[in-house]
């Protein structure tokens, strides 16, 4: 898809690529719709990150943004303009396309770094509703969307310092 766009992906392109017939293609996928989430979704669940465990929820979540914004920051600006032809023509979002992409993946690298700093004290989980959990990657991502960029490191940095950690850290005192 990042060769010709969404214009120029196909079912008779894909087949034609991955030396099968369109009508293997249509067992597996409905239409082209569906097999664009369904590569979409395969090329993020190839390239997701290990989750950091560095032994501190600072370092830890720095370190899953660093990683996030090293292994998509090209990719997640690129694909929102080809798929732009997309969305039009489905009239979904990408938050839909996520949801499709991802399927049933309940859990996350950062309920996994959270889940280890309440174990360690360093997380209040009655602070950890659903928006506050996802805060930094959701910043990470507007970034990324705004800039066309991989995020700069004192961003990253801002991002949990200034944001994400006063948000989650239970209050002293």
């Amino acid at each position: 898809m990042l060769e010709a766009g969404y214009a120029g992906f196909t079912i008779d392109a894909v087949a034609e690529r991955a030396g099968t017939s369109r009508s293997v293609l249509y067992r597996r996928w409905e239409n082209r719709n569906a097999l664009v989430a369904g590569a979409l979704g395969r090329g993020l669940r190839q390239t997701r990150a290990q989750t950091p465990d560095t032994g501190s929820l600072r370092e830890d979540v720095l370190e899953l943004l660093r990683r996030f914004s090293a292994s998509r920051g090209q990719l997640i600006p690129l694909m929102s303009v080809l798929m732009g032809a997309y969305f039009a023509e489905t009239g979904s979002s990408i938050q839909d396309l996520r949801r499709e992409m991802l399927g049933t993946l309940t859990r996350s690298a950062v309920d996994d770094i959270l889940d280890r700093a309440i174990a360690r004290g360093e997380a209040d989980p009655a602070r950890l509703t659903p928006r506050v959990r996802t805060v930094a990657v959701d910043l990470l991502r507007h970034d990324l969307l705004v800039t066309f960029r991989p995020v700069p490191e004192n961003d990253l940095v801002a991002i949990v310092d200034e944001v994400f950690l006063p948000l989650v850290t239970p209050h002293r005192g």
